[in-house]
């Protein structure tokens, strides 16, 4: 015993510590739990989604994830340029390496811009809707349009893949990412194709109505995630 040191005094400080480790593992113990039982969303996209032209924490993908406050783990997967079927590469591996609950599928807008066929563009999304279905994932997706110098019939044929896919897999579908935004010349950059950071917060609200409940249904519930 310290010399000067009550008995009383140093048992309970003995006994304190021998019980900080097991405190510190109960602690850090439950913040991992707390860590895994978070659901985590993958967003496989494009510019549109990868913040393109403007500053990374502006994005509607960034927004969405200070939106959640920590309640679930967003994880931005979307490259400007991506076609569809880079995008089917590319999930498998992180299908496997993030393991997502809930996965947001925004491609298409390159594969439309570019003339490919929509035979094409529907296998391509296909395979990565039943990749994330078979690994557990629900599956949001998320529409664009094409200008209309196209020609209408391809532009149904470009739009109506996202419509057979939601009723093929009874999928959440946005119709129009950019709906309120593409048409509106100050919320687009000077390139006419992607929005501006002012356009970020109506995109997302453009997602939110069909994301929430796929949110709710895996937990991410918190003050801060239901729109007043």
């Amino acid at each position: 015993m310290m010399k000067g040191f009550p008995g009383c005094a140093y048992r309970r400080l003995t006994a304190w510590l021998l019980a900080l480790p097991v405190t510190i593992t109960l602690t850090l113990a439950a913040g991992a739990a707390l860590a895994e039982a978070r659901p985590t969303l993958l967003v496989m996209g494009d510019s549109l989604s990868a913040a393109y032209g403007i500053e990374a924490d502006e994005g509607w993908v960034s927004l969405l994830e200070a939106r959640l406050d920590g309640k679930a783990r967003v994880v931005n997967a979307s490259i400007s340029g991506e076609t569809s079927a880079g995008g089917a590469s590319r999930l498998p591996e992180l299908l496997g390496q993030h393991a997502p609950d809930i996965v947001l599928l925004e491609l298409g807008g390159n594969d439309g811009l570019r003339g490919l066929p929509p035979g094409q563009f529907e296998a391509n999304m296909t395979r990565m809707v039943e990749a994330s279905l078979d690994a557990g994932a629900e599956v949001l997706l998320l529409g664009i349009d094409i200008p209309p110098n196209y020609g209408q019939a391809y532009r149904d044929a470009f739009t109506g893949v996202y419509h057979r896919l939601a009723d093929d897999f009874d999928l959440p579908l946005v119709p129009f990412l950019l709906e309120g935004v593409a048409l509106d010349g100050t919320l687009m950059q000077g390139d006419g194709i992607h929005p501006t950071a002012e356009a970020q917060p109506l995109i997302l609200d453009n997602v939110w109505p069909e994301l929430s409940p796929l949110l709710k249904a895996n937990g991410a519930l918190a003050a801060k995630t239901d729109r007043p």
